[in-house]
């Protein structure tokens, strides 16, 4: 069991990484690599809907569509979340339950035909939305920054320095496809 007080500044932390809401500044902007590290772009996922990246190395973490043999979206748990270790011969591995309860775990509610509410375990307070894309009938992640609804690809937490339980989260960038000019986007969430 985790003490108290870690699993508090743990909490605290994730807190800080996905708050939406004040504290920081947000602002939309192409920054390219937003790390010294060169991060691999995950191929050949046939359910991805996006994945997470962060600093300090390109261990990547995939969230993908959670199907059926008969194809339907699995409705007690629409989001499978793993890793795909990299640094490990790109071996794919599940979260350990620490990850999974206190970070990077889903929760997820049906709230329509084709439709979910997501959310991090790790912030209750940034809704996605999983739903089923009236353009290509395909299952897509959606989350609204700074006015805009965002289809999302990629989510990247710039890390620099810290310790495990209290790392130090310079900003958080969200990338995706802007829904109102389907153009690429990039908002990066500045802590």
């Amino acid at each position: 069991m985790m003490p108290s007080a870690l699993k508090n500044s743990f909490f605290q932390f994730f807190i800080a990484i996905f708050l939406i809401g004040g504290g920081f500044n947000a602002s939309a902007q192409d920054t390219g690599n937003p790390s010294p590290l060169n991060f691999p772009v995950p191929k050949g996922i046939e359910n991805q809907l996006f994945y997470l990246q962060r600093d300090p190395n390109i261990n990547t973490i995939i969230c993908e569509l959670n199907v059926g043999s008969d194809g339907d979206v699995i409705k007690d748990k629409p989001v499978s979340v793993y890793w795909i270790r990299y640094d490990e011969k790109k071996e794919k591995k599940d979260l350990n339950m620490i990850q999974r309860k206190f970070a990077y775990g889903i929760d997820s509610k049906e709230i329509g035909k084709d439709k979910y509410e997501l959310r991090f375990v790790s912030h209750k307070k940034l809704p996605m939305y999983l739903q089923r894309s009236a353009t290509d009938k395909k299952f897509h992640v959606y989350v609204t920054v700074n006015q805009k609804k965002i289809q999302v690809e990629r989510i990247f937490l710039r890390i620099e320095g810290g310790s495990f339980w209290l790392p130090n989260v310079k900003y958080v960038e969200i990338k995706g496809i802007d829904t109102t000019d389907s153009l690429p986007t990039i908002q990066r969430i500045k802590i």
